[in-house]
């Protein structure tokens, strides 16, 4: 039965969408369904497509399958070999379903009432569009997953008793992007970083934990306004660092995310605090016209409120065991994309980071990973990760320049922003984190230590104010080790032949190892 969707394709394409294929085949699934109906949506990170040969080959962004794999050329036939093969793209679903005719899906589900297939289509339609279809509730079946856990990560979830779904969506209609389960986020789960992090906490002494702590807080908040390219006052740095500190103590809510943007902002003479009343957008301008040059556009103001509520009750949500990292990707990710302020957004993105992590216990107590850190030392990968969504995005948005030099969105956009793959975002983050314990923890700590050990030599040997004593440190650190020539005749005069000697004989030692 032909279900509204006839053949979409007279033969095979080497290309589709400016993508070219691997080798000739026939699109499959979500693809088909885009050219079907002319989708306008954010195009997948990997397409599917129908080859000649007996072997599926992934290349550059396509998975070819084999002729026995073709799904029949219609509605049913293409949306099953998606559900099967390809996981759940929400966006892209949520458009197919205000395209077809309702009557349409309906028809799909009586004629296969129990089918696992047709009830999790039912589920994600009503789901998705906050209506319910003409049909009576399922037989008594056996539940089947609204997201298929071998995929993609789902959350706890619940029954939906009339579809005999287990609605395990990790978000709201409002807000729920998904993650695919790849071999670098299985790798990074297996090995537990949770606990290896609990491991190299229980190694180091409290008192100089809590100056570990104290200086990974202070280090992350000064590479999160680096990244953005500013340079604060030092005031504005520990102001930041402290509210980092207090990350994951209370959940969040409209006030909180208006309290840390006065916070990051500082000074507002020239900046609107709140959620934008206009559009935004992240680019250049044109020199001569002025004319804006885009490289990510935020959300129309108008969705902001919706947005932000959705994305507040991810945040709240107790049934959603999500793993913590990818949890908190998918947040922090999730904000900046939407990037509900005029100014502040990158910074309170990096803190949410912060916040989920503290909030699900992921942290040890007293520690905040200094994320914004790794991210600085990764920044062309966090760029690259930032535009693996918002260059397919950018496509998609009809937009108009304002007389100001601003972004007027002329089309519905808030379910690009709701539903996204946050599987690069995912990856990168929890290669962050694993940076942050595997070697920015252990190497302040050892730091400190190595510190300790040559202030306390130089103590014995002279007795020196704790200031000089740090300009001393400074001098040897910036010139390997060795007091410059300028130092000696100047700052350290005092200090004899003998002396220097042995305080840099003194550094050597202390700092055998190498400098973090």
């Amino acid at each position: 039965m032909d279900l509204g969707l006839s053949a979409p394709f007279s033969g095979p394409v080497s290309v589709f969408h400016d993508r070219r294929l691997p080798e000739t085949g026939v699109p499959a699934g979500y693809a088909a369904l885009i050219e079907a109906y002319d989708l306008a949506v954010p195009v997948p990170r990997t397409l599917s497509a129908i080859g000649t040969k007996h072997r599926i080959l992934e290349q550059g962004g396509w998975r070819i399958y084999t002729p026995r794999h073709a799904p029949e050329a219609s509605l049913e036939g293409h949306l099953t070999f998606a559900l099967k093969y390809e996981g759940l793209d929400l966006a892209l679903l949520k458009r197919l379903f205000l395209a077809v005719k309702e009557g349409d899906i309906a028809e799909l589900v009586r004629q296969k009432p129990t089918g696992l297939y047709t009830r999790r289509i039912w589920f994600l339609y009503e789901w998705l569009l906050g209506r319910e279809l003409e049909l009576p509730a399922a037989d008594k079946v056996s539940y089947v997953d609204a997201v298929d856990t071998d995929i993609q990560f789902g959350g706890a979830g619940h029954n939906s008793a009339r579809h005999r779904v287990r609605n395990n969506l990790p978000g709201t209609p409002e807000f729920c992007p998904l993650v695919f389960r790849t071999p670098a986020l299985n790798d990074f789960i297996t090995q537990d970083w949770k606990e290896r992090a609990r491991a190299v906490v229980s190694q180091v002494p409290k008192d100089l934990l809590a100056r570990t702590a104290a200086f990974l807080l202070l280090k992350d908040s000064k590479s999160s306004y680096v990244i953005e390219g500013e340079r604060p006052p030092q005031d504005r740095v520990q102001r930041w660092g402290r509210a980092i500190g207090e990350a994951g103590s209370a959940a969040l809510d409209e006030q909180e995310f208006l309290r840390l943007q006065r916070i990051v902002i500082g000074d507002e003479r020239f900046v609107k605090l709140g959620f934008r009343k206009d559009g935004g957008f992240v680019g250049e301008h044109d020199r001569d016209t002025q004319r804006p040059i885009p490289d990510h556009i935020s959300s129309r103001h108008e969705d902001i409120a919706s947005l932000m509520a959705g994305l507040i009750a991810f945040d709240h949500s107790v049934e959603n065991d999500i793993d913590a990292v990818i949890a908190a990707a998918v947040l922090a990710f999730g904000f900046v994309y939407i990037h509900p302020f005029e100014d502040g957004n990158g910074r309170i993105h990096r803190y949410l980071m912060h916040h989920v992590l503290a909030r699900r216990g992921f942290n040890p107590a007293g520690v905040h990973f200094p994320v914004s850190s790794a991210i600085l030392d990764r920044i062309a990968e966090y760029r690259r990760v930032l535009e693996s969504y918002s260059g397919r995005l950018l496509p998609c948005i009809q937009w108009e320049a304002t007389p100001s030099g601003n972004v007027k969105v002329l089309n519905d956009t808030a379910d690009f922003y709701r539903f996204f793959d946050a599987t690069p975002h995912a990856e990168f983050l929890y290669a962050c984190v694993r940076q942050t314990i595997e070697s920015d923890l252990p190497n302040e700590t050892r730091f400190l230590l190595s510190f300790d050990t040559f202030r306390a030599g130089v103590e014995n040997m002279i007795d020196m104010p704790e200031r000089t004593l740090n300009n001393l440190f400074g001098f040897l650190r910036q010139n390997q080790g060795k007091l410059s020539k300028r130092a000696r005749e100047s700052e350290f005069a005092a200090l004899s032949e003998d002396e220097v000697s042995k305080i840099e004989q003194l550094y050597a030692e202390s700092f055998d190892q190498g400098e973090p």
